[in-house]
């Protein structure tokens, strides 16, 4: 059986037992472990927060076949949802007048010759918000192939791209590593950098970024893979994505990402100011093609990238999402700031039932806040 549970703002404990979720969540959380049964799936985290309430979290499954249950302080790895963290990292680095949007990428690492004419130079925003114009996921086989960063990036830099910067949206991890590469000059890394600007002020008691600080926690979540159909088995933790860190190399546990999600919903404007967060998920170039995914295709009306953030129309209402995918994990986070509500789900298996859980969730959630919404309308 699912556990759900309360958790109180900030302690984490757990709140009165009289305290019950509300329908159609109790719902939600049966459904996906029904199917997470049905498919042998090894574990899972699930949260759903709401600004200044409880969070309500499931956890399901174990680390490993023998290893100990998943807890809300087991530590996953986050994947690409790590952008999430870097688009916030940078933006703070431009709210103190370290680094601008505007900066030319031969200014930030002027070791690689990236360059696409004066006229229309490749820019950090165009890095952090996927529309450099390279081929989409430009070189992620040389990534998993361990060819060095420098040699990745010198070859990107002489690739011809399919458009000028800003104009198509051309998802990218390569890219990314010119951010670390930029913090190495800094005497620096971008490991230091998200740890004293972001998970130490907001208080992320498990959150970390690399290979060992995943296998030095005290908990943490082993990858699986599928051998067949129903069938899974553990796998070794790959070195390949962690070397490109701003793209894929944050860990979490479900409980440093309720931290998280609590930030970005506006709980923590000393350190996450508003009109960042609306900087960061303000749309800014359009991508077509997350209309047709399978199952969000029968939501959304409007697809564009951010800065980080995946911004979405989904059911006439404004969703920020984005989905992480490596060897052995998955993860999914989202908030609504018009309801501000959010949502993340961690997995430790490539399963693509986390493709059906996200819209799943949020179109019962949205069916549930219209619902109280128009209820309210009414009693006044």
């Amino acid at each position: 059986m699912f556990r759900l549970v309360c958790l109180c703002l900030v302690t984490f404990g757990v709140c009165s037992p009289a305290w019950s979720a509300d329908k159609w969540l109790t719902e939600f959380a049966a459904d996906i472990q029904g199917k997470a049964k049905v498919k042998n799936l090894p574990g899972y985290a699930f949260a759903y927060i709401e600004k200044g309430g409880p969070a309500s979290v499931v956890v399901y499954g174990n680390e490993s076949n023998s290893g100990a249950a998943i807890d809300i302080d087991t530590v996953f790895r986050l994947a690409s949802v790590s952008k999430t963290f870097t688009s916030m990292l940078m933006a703070k680095y431009v709210e103190q007048k370290q680094l601008s949007w505007q900066m030319p990428v031969v200014s930030l690492v002027p070791d690689y010759p990236f360059s696409h004419g004066a006229n229309n130079p490749l820019l950090l925003q165009h890095v952090v918000g996927q529309s450099s114009g390279y081929t989409p996921n430009a070189y992620d086989n040389l990534i998993e192939a361990n060819y060095s960063v420098k040699r990745v990036l010198n070859m990107l830099s002489d690739l011809e791209p399919l458009c000028s910067p800003g104009k198509c949206y051309t998802y990218q991890n390569t890219l990314f590593a010119v951010i670390d590469e930029y913090f190495t000059q800094q005497h620096s890394s971008y490991k230091q950098a998200l740890t004293q600007t972001i998970i130490e002020p907001l208080g992320m008691p498990n959150a970390s970024v690399g290979k060992q600080g995943l296998i030095s926690s005290k908990k943490w979540a082993k990858p699986h893979v599928a051998i067949s159909r129903n069938k899974w088995r553990s796998t070794s933790v790959r070195d390949d994505y962690y070397r490109y860190s701003p793209a894929a190399g944050v860990n979490a546990s479900l409980e440093d990402m309720i931290v998280w999600m609590r930030a970005l919903l506006g709980e923590e404007p000393n350190v996450i100011a508003p009109e960042l967060i609306e900087q960061v998920t303000e749309p800014r170039v359009k991508s077509k093609k997350e209309l047709w995914r399978r199952q969000w295709r029968n939501y959304l009306s409007d697809a564009h990238y951010g800065l980080g953030w995946r911004v979405y129309e989904f059911k006439g209402h404004k969703l920020n999402y984005h989905g992480g995918w490596v060897k052995g994990y998955r993860a999914d986070v989202a908030f609504s700031p018009e309801f501000g509500v959010g949502y993340v789900m961690l997995m430790n298996a490539e399963s693509n039932l986390i493709n059906e859980f996200t819209p799943d969730f949020w179109a019962r959630c949205f069916e549930h806040l219209e619902s109280l919404q128009l209820t309210a309308k009414n009693v006044d």
